[in-house]
């Protein structure tokens, strides 16, 4: 299946750096340190981020802005962060979009991850393909795929935009069931979680944080847990591997990286803190309560990891048919 272009223009992008130029500038000066979001409010890795903040805050020793900038699909994000001055003030926590990213944009305007300092791999979320029920009544995978197969591309499935692993997370799911529907990029995790429960759109795959309320109050139903078994948070939901889908799974991972060039002495800095951070007693309690497994890895395994990752992802866009633009 082929994806639509990318929502971004040169100008949208040139304008958004500007700004967070500026921005960074006036907190390298006020002891502040920043981490960039190429995620909108509302997603996984934001939920994560906001909750570790404070723990951030109280480890590095300074106050901590968390700055969401999810456009162009992630990269204005993180081409801010590659433009930034490598002394430590200005940090990302990223997802695995980083690594699919090379496969599916065919000029980006960084390399990856040559242009940035892997700090840390922190963890990992569960994935969770969801429908609006008065759209998609279906209650677990074998209803879902009927459904789908009966009306072979008139369901549509929403995204966080193209190329995000929640686009090829429902791509694979697809895949895997021998089915197809419509994706619908979006600008952001929010305005999709918004469109799916308004009916705009069928079905979609998000992390288990960002949409475990809308399941509980039952505005959207849980088929599938993307994860190799059940997890704490969710006991109810079935992972698709019990469902049929023999060895099916998917992770989707946070990391927080920095911009190249940073020195060993920033990294051990930022490094300790997100150590110290993540075994902050309520920052376990809420990463426990979101589903999330915290697996703090050191800079040079979080540097391999990234390498092999984007390997791993350049064959899994290649099996479901990206089609690189």
């Amino acid at each position: 299946m082929q994806s639509q272009p990318p929502f971004f223009s040169r100008r949208s992008v040139l304008l958004a750096l500007a700004a967070s130029a500026a921005g960074a500038s006036a907190l390298a000066q006020s002891g502040t340190v920043r981490f960039i979001l190429p995620n909108a409010t509302g997603s996984g890795v934001d939920a994560i981020t906001r909750a570790a903040s404070p723990a951030l805050s109280k480890a590095l020793g300074a106050n901590v802005v968390v700055d969401n900038q999810p456009g162009a699909g992630g990269i204005v994000g993180l081409q801010a962060l590659a433009r930034s001055a490598p002394d430590g003030n200005t940090l990302a926590v990223v997802s695995n979009n980083v690594v699919i990213f090379p496969s599916v944009i065919k000029s980006l305007p960084f390399d990856m991850p040559g242009d940035f300092t892997p700090i840390a791999l922190v963890g990992s979320t569960p994935m969770v393909l969801v429908v609006n029920p008065n759209k998609l009544p279906a209650s677990n995978a074998k209803e879902f795929f009927a459904l789908l197969k009966a009306k072979p591309g008139q369901y549509n499935f929403g995204s966080g935009g193209n190329g995000t692993i929640l686009h090829l997370a429902s791509e694979m799911v697809l895949e895997a069931g021998g089915a197809t529907a419509r994706h619908i990029p979006y600008k952001g995790v929010g305005p999709m979680v918004t469109d799916l429960m308004g009916g705009q759109i069928d079905f979609a795959t998000a992390a288990l944080p960002s949409v475990q309320g809308q399941i509980k109050s039952g505005a959207l139903r849980a088929i599938g847990l993307l994860a190799p078994q059940r997890v704490a948070a969710a006991p109810e939901i079935q992972p698709f591997s019990e469902q049929g889908l023999k060895d099916f799974t998917l992770e989707a991972w946070f990391a927080v990286i920095g911009p190249k060039g940073m020195s060993a002495a920033h990294v051990k800095k930022a490094h300790e803190a997100v150590v110290a951070a993540f075994a902050d007693p309520a920052v376990k309690e809420t990463m426990a309560r979101q589903g999330n497994t915290i697996r703090i890895s050191s800079p040079e395994q979080a540097q391999t990891a990234f390498r092999s990752e984007m390997q791993k992802y350049a064959a899994l866009v290649k099996k479901v048919g990206l089609e690189p633009q």
